[in-house]
């Protein structure tokens, strides 16, 4: 696979690959550029370059390229799926569910793009205004570095590169090195769809080089990147010294909270969706579960029953209901964490078993409220730790000790009990009587404290995307 720059297909300029090895087998699928210091530098000044002549066409041709895309997309979308099966260890149905989310993200923004009209504000509303006019637009910020994790890659290119692009910016794609085929396919099917050539461009490589030369360069106007925490304070810091915009969706350590009243059917039923999913590689995912004391035994015991009927196989063929982590180093993480918690009192009901990059649905019972894991350790795998509690208010301060504030959730068959909680708890969003993993393209999401600054969707995107202009039609009447 190619890199992209200036609308060409291009390897590394000095040769160097990397491999990109399908962690479910262990077997290469691709070789991808290792760029260097010196590609970015010509990736930043292609996209400037093309980003003048990009922001000139209409938003209507635009929103028609991009309707272009999704036909090539479409055309492409059995070969896209299980491109990010293969690299990614995720199943094959989770993969065409993920490019199936491509034309429904694209033709949301392309919508929101044709109706992101400017304001005026009219002569007369302050004393002195009489007879001037404010007209205020929105006009693009310029390059745009959209810095993909692995997990959700191609939701993540729908919600960085369909506005940036929209809003007439120029985007460069910096993709995950576990798992840049996919991006690289869709970025270079924008390519052939119309952009113009240097607008839409995607660079691999290590973060070490290809991310931090990004984040560095004064010719990037923002750089909106989804990661962890460590990595988006490392890049805050760095766009910083060019008062570089930054947009940061980071880590999350969610709580999932049964109240006593609770309907723990459908609360374990939301756990299979909201933390089983993508191996529970989900930023967004449920993973505290904070269960009042009387109801401790009935959850974990329903949770067991439906996660051991969960069919784990070759996450290539249609029967695999779940996939294995990015890699076995990602797996050993997780396996070290639930070690952990065990030392600090928690105790095994279901799994703890690791092979290769495949790690077992695990369920740990008597997790204390002092243990890392209730608090700011993100276990960024399939692992249920449930923490008792016995008041609404317990509830609410364990939840709300973490540094992360991404998203909750609450159970309650009381609607008022519900909202109290969600109201109380410190995230950006709070879902009842359903998992925290939700997040329709529409909203705005986006976290508290450590899980990030801003946020993304159709509703907040193109806010973070553009400049705010006043011109003044000074005296004009």
């Amino acid at each position: 696979m190619k890199m992209l720059i200036g609308g060409k297909a291009v390897d590394a300029s000095d040769g160097k690959t990397i491999d990109v090895i399908n962690p479910a087998n262990g077997k290469l699928v691709d070789t991808i550029p290792s760029a260097t210091p010196e590609d970015v530098a010509k990736a930043v000044s292609c996209a400037k370059e093309a980003q003048k002549k990009w922001a000139q066409i209409p938003v209507y041709e635009r929103v028609e390229i991009m309707y272009k895309f999704i036909a090539l997309v479409e055309r492409d979308k059995e070969d896209l799926a299980r491109t990010l099966s293969d690299e990614t260890g995720k199943c094959i149905s989770e993969a065409r569910a993920e490019i199936g989310n491509i034309p429904i993200a694209f033709k949301a923004f392309s919508e929101r793009a044709k109706h992101f009209y400017g304001q005026t504000i009219p002569e007369g509303m302050e004393a002195g205004q009489d007879k001037t006019i404010l007209v205020i637009k929105k006009e693009p910020l310029g390059v745009v570095a959209a810095i993909i994790p692995f997990n959700f890659p191609c939701d993540l290119f729908d919600q960085k590169v369909a506005p940036a692009l929209l809003t007439g910016n120029s985007c460069i794609v910096k993709p995950s090195t576990d798992n840049p085929l996919t991006l690289c396919k869709l970025s270079h099917l924008m390519n052939e769809a119309g952009v113009t050539p240097g607008a839409i461009e995607i660079i691999t490589g290590r973060g070490s080089v290809a991310g931090v030369e990004l984040t560095a360069n004064p010719d990037v106007h923002l750089v909106t990147l989804t990661g962890s925490t460590e990595v988006g304070i490392e890049t805050a810091v760095s766009c910083a010294k060019n008062l570089t915009h930054v947009a940061l969706e980071l880590g999350g350590n969610d709580a999932f909270i049964v109240m006593e009243d609770a309907d723990v059917d459908l609360a374990t039923d939301e756990l299979i969706w909201g933390r089983m999913y993508n191996t529970g590689q989900v930023c967004c995912a449920s993973k505290r579960f904070l269960v009042h004391r009387s109801r401790v035994d009935e959850f974990a015991k329903k949770a067991i029953e439906k996660i051991t009927k969960i069919n784990r196989a070759d996450p290539s063929t249609d029967e695999a209901q779940m996939g294995c982590l990015i890699s076995e180093k990602a797996a050993i993480t997780v396996e070290e964490q639930v070690n952990l918690t065990v030392q600090q009192g928690g105790r095994i009901l279901l799994g703890g078993k690791r092979n290769g990059a495949f790690y077992d649905p695990t369920v740990i019972t008597d997790v204390p409220a002092s243990a890392d894991v209730a608090k700011d350790m993100e276990i960024f795998g399939p692992v249920v730790p449930i923490i008792a509690f016995d008041t609404e208010e317990e509830a609410v301060k364990i939840a709300n000790a973490s540094k992360f504030g991404l998203c909750g959730c609450v159970f309650s068959e009381n609607m008022k009990t519900a909202a109290r909680v969600a109201n109380a708890l410190e995230c950006g969003g709070a879902v009842i009587n359903g998992a925290s993993f939700f997040r329709s393209f529409e909203m705005p999401f986006g976290g508290y404290k450590h899980s990030g600054i801003g946020t993304e969707g159709v509703m907040s995107t193109f806010n973070e995307m553009t400049h705010t202009k006043s011109i003044v039609l000074k005296n004009i009447l």
